[in-house]
């Protein structure tokens, strides 16, 4: 059920940093299998935690390196993705689905809330009174509820269906050119998460700062030739 622990965080996020550094990738898909993308975080690592522990380790903290790397990130979720499996989606750039894809954060059934950014996130996504709703009661919702809501891009009649998109949508991205992608994955995410003014003015720059990459002048904009 892909349960997620410190050990498969970290492994996780060694095998991103070194695609990171690979020049031959230019996107990454995240998936599990058909009966689980991810179903939550391993209990058996909470259960003992005391507040002192879990604060002065910064539990889960490595949980969210996921967003700070450099490539476009698809998740294609299939089956479940709770508590912290439904954080890891939603931590990924793009969201696909299959038609039994389950997303929830059931933490409060635990006596907790979710700590790996599921309450900011979805909130952002869905909005506060469904977000609400769903962290306060504990309910799934469906791959077609995340594809309505606009949590996911899409949601697939099938299983494979979403990973094979997620792998089509992977292939058209990594055929661009790569600073161009990583500019493009920087603006949207600064839209994500600061001002509007403050996004805008943030785009200009980046998007002054790329006439001066090889890949603009190969695939961009024609030279254009002014009369006297």
């Amino acid at each position: 059920m892909n349960a997620l622990s410190t050990p498969l965080m970290r492994e996780l996020n060694s095998a991103l940093r070194s695609l990171t550094h690979d020049p031959s990738i230019g996107a990454v898909v995240l998936t599990g299998s058909e009966r689980a993308f991810a179903a939550g975080a391993d209990i058996k690592e909470m259960k003992d935690l005391s507040f002192s522990s879990a604060y002065g380790s910064d539990f889960i903290a490595l949980w969210s390196e996921l967003t700070s790397i450099s490539l476009p990130v698809i998740a294609a979720v299939n089956g479940h993705a709770l508590g912290g499996g439904c954080e890891l989606a939603m931590m990924a750039d793009i969201l696909y689905c299959g038609p039994k894809a389950t997303f929830g954060q059931p933490e409060i059934k635990l006596g907790v809330i979710p700590g790996a950014g599921g309450s900011q996130r979805l909130t952002r996504a869905v909005g506060k009174s469904k977000a609400m709703e769903i962290v306060l009661t504990g309910k799934t919702f469906s791959g077609a509820e995340a594809e309505r809501w606009g949590l996911a891009s899409k949601c697939f009649e099938t299983a494979e269906g979403a990973v094979e998109g997620a792998l089509d949508t992977a292939e058209t991205i990594a055929g661009y050119g790569r600073l161009a992608v990583k500019a493009a994955k920087e603006v949207v995410n600064q839209a994500y998460e600061g001002s509007l003014a403050e996004g805008v003015k943030y785009e200009r720059r980046v998007f002054h700062a790329l006439f001066a990459t090889k890949d603009q002048k190969i695939g961009g904009f024609p030279t254009l030739h002014m009369g006297s």
